[in-house]
């Protein structure tokens, strides 16, 4: 069964969920310590961490509160927003990311993605390839590229990526349901993927049709926080 992977993405140090990527359109759920303490009595063993504050800035800026999670649980993080810099990735390390996601930074600075995955190791570093009508999406999804998204992992997967993040923004924060057939394609071309499915969740039964198509680990967020799968249904899906 497709594994859940909970999601927290902060603004203001706060726990927050956007919309389509629309920072103008943002649920807040408290703090994020208090929510992660939550996902790991549920079971969860990863956390996926946003810096929405650090993919607005170009540069990390929650990292205090990265540090103040991986210190209070024990949640294997892997950690992504604004980090774009050699600095950027050495603080989210330092402060107790297990795994850096890359996302702007793989597009407009592919020789620096290149040697971070070479220094730090491609189970470290996950590629962020974020779509929106199939195209790349760069820069907190504010900016769009011609780079197909299918295209572009298979690139970085001769590069050495054996795990990439895809969230197609049209689904995200919607509930509406995942984009199988974008991953459905990915799937298709990218046999030794570790595809991480993100965005669109709304129920269990969407977690369950990504599992028919072969997606072993799916990022929820927004479902979790209003209620569309509990945390009593991850914690069971945790025990089997």
């Amino acid at each position: 069964m497709t594994s859940i992977i909970p999601a927290i993405d902060i603004i203001g140090g706060k726990c927050v969920r956007l919309t389509q990527g629309d920072y103008d359109r943002r649920s807040e759920y408290g703090d994020p310590i208090d929510m992660a303490r939550a996902f790991e009595d549920a079971g969860c063993q990863r956390l996926h961490l946003v810096d929405l504050d650090g993919a607005k800035a170009s540069h990390i800026v929650n990292y205090r509160t990265l540090e103040s999670i991986a210190t209070r649980t024990s949640l294997v993080i892997d950690f992504g927003g604004g980090v774009k810099s050699d600095d950027d990735i050495r603080i989210a390390f330092d402060s107790g990311a297990a795994m850096v996601t890359g996302g702007s930074v793989a597009v407009k600075q592919p020789d620096m993605m290149q040697r971070w995955i070479e220094k730090y190791g491609n189970g470290r570093i996950i590629l962020g390839a974020d779509a929106r009508n199939g195209k790349v999406a760069t820069n907190g999804w504010h900016e769009d590229s011609e780079l197909d998204v299918v295209n572009f992992i298979a690139e970085y997967i001769d590069k050495g990526i054996t795990q990439a993040i895809c969230t197609d923004i049209a689904c995200d924060g919607t509930l509406q349901g995942p984009s199988v057939e974008l991953y459905s394609k990915i799937i298709e071309r990218c046999h030794d993927l570790l595809l991480i499915a993100s965005g669109g969740i709304g129920s269990m039964a969407d977690v369950e049709a990504l599992d028919k198509i072969g997606i072993k680990q799916v990022i929820v967020g927004k479902a979790i926080y209003e209620g569309k799968i509990s945390l009593k249904e991850i914690e069971h899906l945790n025990l089997t």
